[in-house]
């Protein structure tokens, strides 16, 4: 995961709630933020998150999630979240994110999370939808791979 291939930032600050006994960010949490990074993704590129329309023929949902600890966050530190669309396959996409100390930009930690789109009423695989393989292409341009 490059850095300079992502175009998408949001940042965030911890809160006292998401700090461990150990006093870092509780393992679970930097999940959160990985998620926090991929709604504000998909709102940057203009896709419609209106949870009546998804819900009525669709479903994404989240098959694969992977993170890698690398150095902890603390009460009050500044986040720079960075997410990215590498990937689109048939059926699925993968979303990759990067969190980094906003004031040192060391890493913390980086996340890969596999999404699947189903039929709603099947619930089997469907093609990932042309409209938003365009949103995502457009955003991306040459670092997005499809098959």
């Amino acid at each position: 995961m490059e850095l300079e291939h992502f175009h998408c930032k949001t940042s965030l600050r911890v809160r006292t709630y998401e700090v461990d006994w150990q006093g870092i960010v509780h393992n679970t949490v930097y999940l959160l933020y990985c998620e926090i990074g991929r709604v504000e993704y998909l709102k940057s590129i203009g896709a419609d998150l209106d949870l009546n329309k998804i819900n009525s023929s669709h479903r994404v949902v989240l098959s694969r999630n992977e993170i890698d600890y690398l150095s902890p966050a603390y009460f009050d530190m500044e986040i720079d979240v960075y997410t990215r669309i590498p990937e689109i396959g048939n059926s699925s996409f993968i979303f990759e994110g990067l969190l980094l100390n906003a004031s040192t930009n060391a890493f913390i930690a980086k996340n890969r999370a596999v999404h699947v789109w189903l039929q709603k009423k099947t619930g089997l695989p469907m093609r990932v939808p042309d409209s938003f393989r365009l949103l995502v292409r457009n955003y991306e341009g040459e670092h997005l791979k499809e098959r």
